[in-house]
């Protein structure tokens, strides 16, 4: 592998914390190079093959990487998704570890394996059991509460946590039982801090800091059509409190639906555009007809959707986006910023969030700005109805 001359600080620090390991968490801001620093740690270390376990729209961003740093080592990646779906790839891999003597799995984006029953997460479980060196690599480790973290760190060594799933739940969650609906709701997250002396020999997290100004503004605009939106809402509120618990995140995606390419917003986004002197943008939207109407509408521009569009994409060409839809999780929100907020960046950035008149605009903000999980929220409510029509 070719040697880089211009590592940060923090790969730096990174490197020399975990070399010296078999099993670590690179928990580093999008942006700060991790994908090198693990190739760097890699180098170091005895392996003699690697299984890259990345999402599976990564896997030619990271053969790029490699190619780029002239990774030269036998290794194999495959998406993380397939190892549910083909049992023919995950039975390859099993017997391919048997040929080597201390092989090493990296997973990238180690938050696609935080739900510990999951068919995907049982078998890298099994995977790492046959592999030297366990490496994990995340910009945003936790995206809900503290119980993301519990599998990630399972793959790495059972001895980390030495707790079963339920221990560890019973150690580090409150939660409040709500009789009338048989449903538990987390209240609270607690002894962080022995979390944390648990897990920090074992991580390495580095935060993002670049000599460039990130600008953020909010840009309101007025819905013009809302018939559809107070359908929904409507609709939504005339079921029973339990349909609602279970219907709530399928008709506020109905009401945001509503007005993805409402002309209120396609104006917002042609001042936004005129604003920035016509520079291409990158638009974040939720939808595929709101996707295909915007990358017709503004050709210079690069239209992504979420999901898909916020991993392993290196796109500082670009210094403004413009985020047309909401997201309720904050994880997702982070990483789409990171695509052009990222080290290799010289120049300043702006960040434009559409703000519909509506109330389920203001209830995303809230929790991302609170980083609240909007069905917990709304399980507190004791009184359902008058929640869902005081916010939205």
């Amino acid at each position: 592998m070719k040697q880089s001359t211009s590592l940060s600080d923090d790969q730096k620090k990174a490197i020399d914390k975990l070399e010296k390991l078999r099993v670590g968490a690179l928990f580093m801001d999008p942006g700060t190079g991790k994908t090198l620093t693990a190739l760097n740690i890699i180098s170091t270390s005895e392996t003699d093959w690697v299984l890259f376990i990345v999402p599976f729209q990564t896997k030619q961003n990271l053969q790029d990487e490699l190619d780029k740093w002239g990774f030269d080592m036998p290794y194999r990646i495959v998406g993380v998704e397939t190892l549910s779906s083909s049992d023919r790839v995950y039975l390859e891999l099993l017997e391919e570890f048997d040929k080597y003597n201390k092989p090493f799995i990296v997973v990238d984006e180690s938050l696609k394996i935080k739900n510990a029953s999951a068919k995907r997460t049982q078998r890298v479980f099994e995977l790492g059991k046959k592999s030297y060196y366990r490496l994990v690599l995340n910009g945003t480790p936790i995206s809900k509460n503290v119980m993301d973290l519990w599998a990630q760190m399972e793959f790495l060594s059972s001895k980390i946590l030495n707790m079963s799933y339920d221990e560890y739940q019973n150690t580090f969650i409150d939660y409040i039982y709500h009789a009338e609906t048989h449903h538990f709701e987390i209240s609270n997250q607690v002894n962080i801090d022995y979390l944390y002396s648990l897990v920090r020999p074992y991580v390495f997290d580095a935060k993002l800091n670049l000599d460039i100004d990130s600008v953020h503004e909010r840009w309101d605009y007025e819905i013009e059509n809302k018939n559809n939106y107070f359908e929904a809402k409507e609709e939504l509120l005339s079921r029973d409190s339990a349909e609602q618990e279970d219907l709530f995140l399928a008709f506020t995606a109905k009401m945001q639906h509503s007005y993805a390419i409402d002309q209120g917003k396609v104006e917002a986004i042609d001042d936004i555009i005129e604003c920035e002197h016509h520079q291409p943008a990158i638009i974040f939207c939720k939808f595929v007809n709101a996707k295909e109407f915007f990358q017709d509408r503004y050709p210079s521009c690069k239209v992504l959707t979420y999901g898909k569009g916020t991993f392993g994409l290196n796109l500082q060409q670009y210094k403004l986006m413009i985020f047309a839809d909401k997201t309720w999780d904050y994880a997702q929100l982070e990483q789409a910023t990171r695509r052009i907020y990222r080290m290799g960046q010289t120049k300043d950035t702006k960040f434009y969030y559409l703000t519909g008149d509506v109330g389920l605009e203001r209830l995303m903000d809230n929790c991302i700005n609170n980083k609240v999980w909007v069905l917990n929220e709304f399980k507190k409510s004791s009184k359902k109805e008058k929640w869902l029509k005081d916010n939205l």
